[in-house]
């Protein structure tokens, strides 16, 4: 049978989806657009310290209070470092003892404007001391785990 036969029915439509099936299909797909946007913002951070990285290692800070990447908290008078200031102090503090990994970086209540907690690459704790401008002026040893005192 061809197509000019009257004899061939014509082909099933597909009926229209109601109202409540296409909202539950953008609700799905919205849904699943959240979830998405979700797990990449999760990325986004520690790509783009990656991405900025200088090649030496930077411990994650997400809790301070645990964990190996955010080990210990900054003692009375002290405050964790941010932005700008905290990318000086790192490059700072790398600068100084090369290949170390920074444990967290604040303003310091013993002398200096700045400190740097790190772990050099013999797994030894240390605090990289720096003034004003963000220059070293010592590194001391640390007693105990890294980052604690």
């Amino acid at each position: 049978m061809n197509d000019a036969d009257p004899a061939t029915p014509p082909p099933a439509a597909r009926p229209a989806a109601s109202p409540k099936r296409r909202l539950a299909w953008a609700a799905g797909l919205l849904a699943a657009g959240a979830v998405g946007g979700g797990l990449i913002a999760l990325s986004v951070p520690a790509a783009a310290e990656n991405a900025a990285g200088t090649g030496a290692q930077v411990a994650a800070t997400a809790d301070p209070s645990k964990g190996p990447g955010g080990r210990g908290r900054p003692q009375a008078g002290e405050t964790a470092l941010t932005g700008a200031d905290a990318d000086k102090a790192k490059a700072a503090a790398l600068a100084a003892v090369p290949g170390a990994t920074i444990v967290r970086v604040e303003t310091d209540a013993d002398g200096a404007a700045y400190e740097a907690h790190i772990t050099k690459p013999d797994g030894s704790a240390a605090t990289v001391k720096m003034d004003k401008d963000f220059k070293v002026t010592g590194v001391e040893a640390d007693q105990g785990r890294p980052g604690h005192r």
